[in-house]
């Protein structure tokens, strides 16, 4: 499950962030410093940051910020009358969105799971049942749990068990109508989801392998080229739904089971 890497003002502020977040929207990790949200970024995949300008600087969640661009910062903190000159740097350096502690806690959650990379990335892929023709209910459904998956490795067995059905009648079904087979699919999300993590400049392929499950970076390049025809360094800047349009137009829908 991805984490939430929390620089709070204090225990109120943690507590109001855990409340509000969904069951499910992922694991509050507690920081106390810029380096240490670095350092969970490193050894997590991480779905957002929440963190106060007051202790972290802005410049400090500027620079964090730029490395790793794909993980949205949202700042909550409480803001006294006299902060005009914080919230515009926060508007204007972080260009991050603000929740006032105290007045905006019932829709932090809502924000963070809005704003989250998971969202960002079911928004890149938000053409993929078209794109790859997936024309069943069961199709759907099978596309949506892999979506909720791709950050681990997963198997078609432990799938069709979440389903009630049998890995060999679950393949059978998902690549109906000229759908691409499952195998192949799980692939898909899981290297959208790897380059989504490589457009994070303060990611490298070994980390994005490490965080995903794949043996090592060489084995998350072999896989990104049999999806998307290209190598680490090709998915970063295909980016997730680049990732989606290479897979679905490159002739690459089809594996051996």
């Amino acid at each position: 499950m991805p984490a939430v890497a929390a620089l709070t003002d204090g225990r109120a502020a943690l507590a109001a962030l855990r409340r509000a977040l969904p069951r499910g929207a992922g694991r509050v990790v507690v920081c106390r410093s810029v380096d240490q949200i670095r350092a969970v970024l490193a050894r997590r995949l991480a779905d957002a940051v929440v963190a106060s300008p007051r202790v972290a600087t802005v410049a400090a969640l500027t620079a964090l910020a730029q490395d790793f661009p794909a993980v949205p910062i949202i700042c909550y903190a409480t803001f006294r009358p006299d902060d005009g000159e914080l919230l515009y740097a926060v508007a204007t350096l972080l260009r991050a969105p603000v929740a006032v502690e105290g007045l905006d806690d019932l829709m932090l959650g809502d924000l963070v799971v809005r704003s989250g990379a998971t969202a960002q990335r079911r928004r890149a892929l938000a053409d993929a049942p078209r794109l790859l023709r997936l024309r069943t209910e069961l199709q759907r459904e099978v596309w949506d749990l892999i979506l909720s998956v791709a950050h681990a490795p997963v198997r078609a067995g432990v799938l069709a068990r979440k389903l009630g059905m049998s890995r060999e009648h679950l393949s059978r079904e998902f690549a109906l109508e000229a759908a691409p087979n499952l195998k192949r699919v799980i692939d898909l999300a899981r290297v959208a989801t790897a380059a989504h993590l490589l457009q994070n400049p303060g990611c490298t392929a070994t980390t994005a392998a490490r965080l995903l499950g794949f043996a090592s970076a060489s084995h998350l390049g072999s896989t990104a080229r049999r999806v998307a025809g290209t190598g680490n360094r090709g998915i970063a800047e295909l980016g997730p739904r680049g990732v989606l349009v290479a897979f679905a137009r490159g002739g690459r829908t089809r594996s051996r089971v």
